[in-house]
């Protein structure tokens, strides 16, 4: 126990509350244990220590939230939120007295026992979802759920604690503009956007929550806040392994779409179903489609046993980017849009291998994968789905897929010696050297991201080409990654502005099915 901390504990604050010592510490404040000598009661004190950093305008502001938390949970009465008993000001920082559960946090509960099992993560969401329906009826958004707030009493009761950011009806005073509050992996994707937050926003913080409970990691936290924000707007958490019957609600909460997520008391039901040991049937009607790849339905057909459950479908994450010696893959984007009337002329024509029901109906759809497209497995070794009509050609090193030689085209390209370790890097730098010389040059996007938990980066962007087969509007999109072993692949479609929805609409089918070199 260092200095400060004995001298705490020594202290009456406000002629009333004794600290007797400390119970935890978070990057805003610590958390006191304390007995209150006027009703003769322990309770919890939390104190805001950041307050002894700021200037007196954050001081300010942050005694001005400490009151709101007050506020906020005075205005919900509930049994499963923690009780706020007084707020006050000692030493120019905050203080808020609050009710003391003895117990421990979820988030000390999956650090400690690695995951929870599903029915009790559903009796939990449970307690934490009506204690969320009653601040939404009391005009309160909680805007922070997360395991680090939800405590578990030792007696089984379960309490929602931490309004401390809390959007409160009618009240803006406190909120900068602009300004993200909450813990980011936990941040609905509307949120993020800069969007108006609504009680479906804490519905998806809460379905974040029980991923964490089950799967013993929280689903959206990557290596950095802005590639953790990038994964809640736009990837997929990994398919449940862990959370039995409660995977489709945790897939119904995390629905990208608020207006797509189900409402507060049907998500209460499906949690009971399955507390009870049952499995929630109203939450398939929240499950994206399914996609199984056709080769990969073909390797069950005549088993005895039932096919794996493909993973949910739904957004496929950006990959990250890498570079080839002596500039290759800038060569190749430029050879591309500068030159690409010479890819039907200079075109050797490759030899495909072709799994999955070839033969099939071309009428027919297999799960979700669109209709006719075949899986291919290339001669670099690579396997991709492709549509219907579209053939291997070459060009130097790169491996084309066209029907039309080159006005719609996915570009392949691998380099196991990349001169860039970082792949939003390359991206630029292929920018800064080529694209971006163009006068026509518009850029869409260009980000970094995580594609199959590799660091990488996507680019997108428009141009205008001048003459040859694809004269006209255009617009590309590509995404970049170094997989584990240091090989660099980079994933390229282009096609026609005006039928671009299409073409964006195909690179997300083919990024989802996409398998490298040595992934069969």
């Amino acid at each position: 126990m260092d200095q400060i901390e004995g001298r705490a504990q020594s202290r009456l604050l406000m002629g009333r509350y004794r600290i007797e010592g400390s119970l935890g510490h978070g990057g805003m404040g610590k958390v006191w244990r304390a007995h209150d000598e006027v009703l003769h009661r322990v309770v919890a004190v939390k104190e805001l220590t950041a307050a002894r950093y700021a200037g007196e305008s954050e001081r300010a502001v942050l005694l001005a939230r400490t009151q709101k938390e007050a506020r906020a949970a005075a205005r919900i009465n509930h049994s499963a939120v923690v009780t706020v008993h007084d707020v006050f000001e000692h030493d120019d920082r905050p203080w808020i007295v609050m009710e003391l559960v003895d117990g421990r946090s979820l988030a000390d509960a999956v650090r400690d026992d690695h995951r929870v099992v599903p029915a009790e993560a559903a009796r939990i969401g449970m307690w934490v979802l009506r204690a969320l329906r009653a601040a939404h009826r009391a005009g309160v958004l909680h805007r922070d759920v997360k395991p680090a707030n939800v405590l578990l009493a030792r007696d089984g009761r379960v309490l929602l604690t931490d309004f401390g950011i809390a959007a409160i009806e009618g009240d803006s005073t406190i909120t900068r503009t602009g300004e993200l509050v909450g813990s980011i992996d936990y941040l609905a994707p509307e949120r993020v956007r800069g969007e108006a937050p609504g009680p479906a926003s804490d519905l998806w913080a809460l379905g974040a929550t029980l991923y964490a409970a089950v799967e013993g990691e929280s689903p959206f936290r990557r290596t950095s806040p802005l590639s953790s924000m990038q994964a809640v707007v736009e990837e997929e958490p990994r398919p449940c392994v862990h959370a039995g019957p409660l995977a489709p609600v945790i897939t119904a909460l995390l629905r990208k779409d608020p207006l797509q997520r189900p409402t507060a008391e049907a998500a209460e039901q499906m949690l009971a179903e399955v507390c009870e040991g049952r499995a929630p049937q109203a939450a398939q009607a929240y499950v994206p489609t399914q996609r199984v790849a056709p080769d990969d339905l073909t390797a069950v057909q005549g088993a005895d046993r039932p096919a794996p459950v493909p993973a949910p479908a739904g957004p496929v994450p950006a990959g990250p980017a890498s570079a080839g010696p002596g500039g290759r893959r800038l060569r190749s984007v430029l050879g591309l849009v500068l030159a690409a009337a010479l890819v039907g002329a200079a075109a050797a024509y490759g030899v495909l291998t072709y799994l999955g029901p070839g033969k099939a109906d071309p009428g027919q759809t297999v799960g979700a994968t669109p209709k006719g497209w075949q899986r291919v497995h290339d001669e670099a070794g690579f396997s991709v789905l492709v549509p219907p009509g579209w053939q291997r050609q070459t060009e130097g090193d790169q491996i084309d897929y066209t029907p039309d030689d080159g006005r719609h085209l996915l570009r392949i390209a691998i380099d196991e010696e990349p001169d860039f370790e970082d792949a939003y890097q390359h991206v630029k730098d292929m920018e800064a050297q080529g694209m971006g010389r163009l006068p026509t040059y518009q850029r869409i996007k260009l980000r970094s991201n995580f594609f199959r938990d590799r660091p990488g980066a996507v680019w997108e962007f428009a141009w205008t080409e001048t003459k040859g087969a694809t004269k006209g509007e255009r617009r590309a999109i590509d995404q970049l990654y170094v997989d584990e072993d240091g090989t660099e692949y980079a994933i390229y479609m282009s096609g026609p502005a005006k039928d671009w929805a299409k073409t964006r609409e195909q690179f997300d089918h083919v990024l989802k099915s996409w398998r490298p070199t040595g992934g069969g």
